[in-house]
């Protein structure tokens, strides 16, 4: 009897101890959260946790790009749109350190590329009809666009007292439709690593940021053709790494047979059309999300012929241009990490 019992027991400690490694076997699979936001659809894809912890991550990340989304709006009333005003009346506006801090980011970024970058120049993106949800032909008059390229709206305008933002040029009005998705990456990885999740991808419209490694291979991501429905090539994004891109082929209008995209040449006041896309790569530090969004207009702006001056000036080593005739050039660094279409097909 004695002996009956310590085998029923050796048998419950067997079952327990089945239950305790079932319990401990990792999870392998990848659960995706989607949403719409910023005018683009976002995907939040998280690796090594049960879906019901992943959904409730991801959309504890959706609700955060929701907030970035309506406090820096750029048409629809908003914390931006206040500083705007208050700018136009020549007036302090009272921000918060998170508009000060991605306000100073923006500045530095301006005067590093000749102020190539520059999100002050709101008025003119206004007036080719960029600050809408729906895109169509505008036609600004000469006189237009030169009152507005002459009155030169520039980030160094803005001056801050603490969390205290005035400007010295009532002409500024801040876009930060080319920075924040960048940024919004960044918060979400801050998000996510708070939560020791293991890996994780997210993807805003094209921008994305990798964390961690799912599985014994790195996230591998598309870079889209700026003239059709495929990618022109794939590359693996390792751990804080986010690539970045701007395009031609989302906002634009067609006029007069030309495209007309919503990437404004502030020295002009003209949009760009040599360009069709800029890819880069940035990695490392708690920014690679906001400079991978950022660090593509210059280059694209300065055009096929400058853009690699540009990238070397701002530390840029991974890039891919494509101008609009179809034209790839890459550089070394990225062309080695990058796997053609034609190559997997093959």
């Amino acid at each position: 009897m004695a002996l009956m019992r310590k085998y029923v027991c050796y048998l419950a400690a067997l079952m327990l101890l089945s239950t305790l490694l079932a319990g401990c076997k990792k999870n392998e699979n990848t659960y995706a959260t989607q949403g719409k936001v910023f005018g683009t659809s976002v995907q939040i894809s998280i690796y090594g946790e049960s879906q019901a912890r992943a959904n409730v991550l991801g959309t504890r990340v959706l609700q955060e790009f929701e907030r970035l989304h309506h406090k820096f709006h750029a048409w629809q009333p908003s914390a931006l749109t206040a500083l705007n005003d208050s700018i136009a009346r020549g007036e302090t506006f009272q921000a918060d350190a998170e508009m000060v801090d991605l306000l100073k980011a923006a500045t530095a970024l301006a005067e590093n590329s000749d102020n190539t970058f520059n999100p002050a120049i709101g008025r003119l993106i206004r007036l080719w009809g960029f600050q809408s949800s729906e895109i169509t032909p505008q036609g600004p008059s000469a006189a237009q666009v030169k009152r507005w390229v002459d009155a030169n709206p520039r980030m160094s305008d803005l001056v801050f007292d603490g969390t205290r933002i005035s400007s010295r040029n009532k002409a500024v009005m801040l876009d930060l439709g080319g920075f924040a998705k960048g940024y919004a990456l960044d918060r979400a990885a801050q998000i996510l690593r708070a939560e020791q999740v293991e890996a994780a991808l997210v993807n805003i419209g094209g921008n994305i940021l990798a964390i961690g490694q799912p599985g014994e291979r790195p996230w591998r991501v598309g870079v889209q053709d700026p003239r059709g429905d495929g990618m022109v090539a794939s590359v693996d994004l390792h751990d804080n790494e986010a690539i970045g891109t701007s395009g031609d082929y989302q906002r634009y209008f067609m006029q007069d047979g030309k495209r007309r995209p919503h990437i404004i040449d502030p020295r002009t006041g003209e949009p760009i059309d040599l360009v069709a896309s800029v890819t880069i790569i940035t990695a490392g530090g708690t920014d690679a999300g906001t400079r991978s969004d950022g660090n593509t207009k210059p280059l694209f702006i300065v055009g096929p012929q400058h853009w690699q001056v540009m990238a070397q000036r701002l530390g840029l080593k991974e890039v891919m241009l494509i101008d609009v005739n179809r034209n790839i050039e890459i550089t070394p660094a990225l062309r080695t990490r990058m796997i053609s279409e034609k190559k997997k097909a093959g």
